[in-house]
């Protein structure tokens, strides 16, 4: 392996400038008489006009910002060095979990820095595979990407999907396997969508949204979900429409077709609410209809599979920490289930399974770190697979496999893929991943902490051994706490080069997500939500008060939810952090339900709608809870022109706000990047040069290397 420590010793005799030299000059930002009354607090929203992605104006500012970003960042000595580390550990082969597709196997691989993994087939998982499908083919700049796979039963067709520039849409084509050809089907505006094959492989189910208005691609609410069929060798306007709800336009549809092929399985939510119903067709029966199966809408159902008419289902249902259970269709109220798999409160999560012949394979999350067993199907423990350490998991297979695949990461463990058995349970390795560091110099530690209210909350430490509890440790704490989302440990090339400076990077798994189970997910929403930011902020002062480091040195970063978290917690603590990175964050809540999906976030967060909802989230909102006057600390917002999930004027509209009401010298600067997204999908070049930048901010505010 390559030596890790050039950087390091680089930065070690770095006089960084302190963040006390001279202030930014900023872009004037235009400010509008906008004013709302909810419920008779009038709200001001001077900034609204940043709003409009397509207006020249708000291009202009996006551009003004970057100019004053870039030359900053492009100013620091030490990012050069960082860029060409990060590259360095970027640069390795690396590979997506394989599955077996009628008589091939099937898996992504990454060369080190192609902007897009290429999808691999191969008729033995030991023959030279061939190139199924090249995204960076697609593309001058890599940013289109692979959205979906979807085989056909049999492996002789896929489906596959486009995203482009980082969109949620997705456009679905259909590939012969054997040839590489592409079908003359095309099939657009889908979007939280995949492809299930019917067992014949004339066609698949997915779902779609109306085509948006002219400019409104981006930023055009999501609603009126439908299903539809297609049939391979037509036109999209001939798609069969299978089931919509006009109804109840914030329904949406995810379709599945059982391993047996014969039952249509239609999963219906509302917004992110775990919560879901399950609709099912009978796909022998000519006449056969979609009807109610699971329709309660009091808790999370997933069909792990089926005998005839008998589903086995994993569900939250009586067990807040997930059980497995046997449901007739015939006779689907609870009193008739079966308990296969009892919820195990001290094995943690039921977190998934899989059906493979005979048996479940099972993932349980036990303190936010997977355990890996196989069961048989009375629901006995068979044999647990043993793990390198306190990780993550993630399996593939079908039920009439004889084989499986799994894959475990975890700080400092890259992504490695296994063959299982679930017959023996033993395990061979498919593909390990050399990354040019070297990963016995670091270890990660387990803490739980107490959180404001005494509930102990879990926290991953990762640092090089024997690092000095002296506080003067850069650190970098990140979290989420939010829609029922674990947050478990993954192997980052970015995390390595951030110990590699000396850098401790804490991850705490706060509540909110769904670490503990629907407990744990309802503890940290509506309501509840300020829990999560008391949990945060508990894990910074742990983090100070154990020493690792102190408020100069220690920077927050979350994106999405968790740039929400990071824009709240330096809201109401902007005393204990030197720095803060939120990322594609949600910062306007009294507004995020106006456009594209967020209207489907109330499950989490509630609404201004309401007089009850305005208040909760009036108090923590990150816009409207920035107070002109105070000593920020350094800021760099992170977005992207083509983000439509979370849609840019929330961290427009933050940072305009911020920049006025910086009382200190810190910076306050906002990254805007061009044909991106959300985050998936983005290309290496972009992931790269956008880590560079948040790294060099990091050691330059955080003076990192100077004592």
């Amino acid at each position: 392996m390559k030596r890790s420590w050039p950087l390091a010793l680089l930065l070690l005799p770095a006089l960084v400038a302190a963040q006390s030299g001279p202030r930014l000059e900023y872009p004037k930002t235009r400010t509008v008489d906008q004013v709302d009354d909810y419920f008779g607090t009038k709200v001001k929203d001077p900034y609204r006009w940043l709003e409009d992605d397509n207006s020249p104006e708000t291009k202009a500012w996006v551009e003004a910002q970057n100019a004053v970003t870039f030359a900053y960042l492009g100013a620091i000595p030490e990012r050069k060095a960082i860029e060409a580390r990060l590259t360095e550990l970027w640069d390795y082969e690396r590979f997506g979990l394989p599955s077996k597709e009628g008589p091939w196997y099937v898996y992504t691989r990454n060369s080190g820095l192609q902007n897009q993994s290429v999808l691999y087939r191969a008729s033995r998982l030991d023959a030279t595979p061939d190139v199924l499908l090249d995204p960076n083919t697609l593309s001058a700049d890599g940013t289109v990407a692979l959205g979906g796979a979807s085989f056909s039963d049999d492996g002789s067709r896929l489906a596959w999907a486009a995203a482009s520039g980082g969109s949620d849409w997705r456009e679905w084509r259909v590939r012969e396997v054997a040839t590489g050809k592409d079908l003359a089907d095309h099939v657009r505006w889908s979007k939280f969508s995949g492809a299930a094959w019917k067992k014949d492989g004339s066609g698949f189910y997915y779902s779609r949204y109306a085509a948006p208005k002219e400019g409104d691609a981006l930023k055009g609410v999501n609603q009126n979900q439908k299903v539809y069929f297609h049939t391979i060798g037509t036109a999209q306007d001939d798609d069969r429409l299978v089931y919509e709800r006009p109804d109840h336009p914030d329904w949406g549809f995810g379709a599945d077709v059982t391993d047996d092929g014969r039952f249509l399985l239609l999963y219906q939510n509302q917004g992110t609410d775990p919560k879901n119903r399950v609709f099912l067709r009978d796909l022998q029966d000519p006449k056969g209809a979609i009807g109610p199966f699971l329709d309660a809408f009091d808790a999370q159902y997933q069909v792990v599979g089926n005998d005839g008419d008998l589903f086995y289902v994993r569900t939250d249902n009586a067990a807040p920490r997930y059980r497995l259970v046997a449901v007739d269709r015939r006779s689907p109220a609870p009193g008739s289930w079966k308990e296969i798999l009892p919820e195990h409160p001290s094995r943690g999560v039921l977190s998934s399974v899989t059906m493979i012949g005979d048996r479940f394979v099972v993932v349980w999350e036990t303190d936010a770190h997977d355990v890996l067993e196989i069961r048989g199907k009375d629901g006995a423990l068979q044999r647990e697979v043993k793990l390198p350490g306190l990780g993550s998991v993630s399996v593939s297979g079908k039920r009439r496999d004889r084989e499986f695949f799994y894959q475990f990461t975890s700080f400092t463990w890259p992504t490695t893929s296994y063959r299982g058995d679930p017959l023996t349970g033993a395990s061979t390795l498919f593909r390990q991943p050399k990354v040019a560091f070297d990963p016995t110099a670091y270890e990660t530690v387990q803490v739980f902490y107490p959180s404001r209210d005494g509930t102990k909350i879990p926290m991953f430490v990762t640092a090089k051994k024997g690092i000095a509890r002296d506080g003067q440790n850069p650190t970098l704490l990140t979290g989420y706490g939010g829609f029922n989302i674990s947050n478990t440990p993954s192997f980052d090339p970015e995390t390595i080069a951030w110990l590699e400076v000396g850098g401790v990077h804490a991850l705490a798994n706060l509540r909110g997500g769904g670490e503990y189970g629907k407990e744990w997910h309802d503890a940290g929403r509506l309501k509840n939500k300020q829990n999560v930011f008391d949990d945060f902020i508990a894990a910074a002062e742990y983090l100070v008060r154990e020493k690792y480091t102190s408020p100069p040195r220690l920077a927050i970063e979350g994106a999405s939810n968790g740039g929400l978290l990071v824009g709240t917690v330096l809201n109401q603590r902007p005393d204990l952090f030197g720095a803060a990175l939120p990322a594609v964050g949600v910062m306007d809540m009294l507004r995020f339900h106006l456009f594209t999906i967020g209207w489907a976030w109330k499950s989490d967060y509630g609404s201004a709608e309401t007089k009850d909802g305005f208040d909760v989230l009036y108090r923590y909102s990150p816009l409207h809870n920035i107070r002109p006057g105070t000593r920020y600390p350094a800021v760099l917002v992170t977005t992207a022109d083509h983000d439509d999930r979370v849609v840019p004027a929330h961290s427009f509209k933050y940072a305009a706000t911020l920049q006025p009401a910086q009382a200190g010298d810190a910076p306050i600067l906002i990254r805007v990047e061009t044909r991106a997204g959300h985050g998936a999908g983005k290309p290496t070049s972009k992931i790269i040069a956008e880590a560079a930048d948040r790294y060099a901010f990091l050691v330059k505010v955080l003076r990192v290397g100077s004592p």
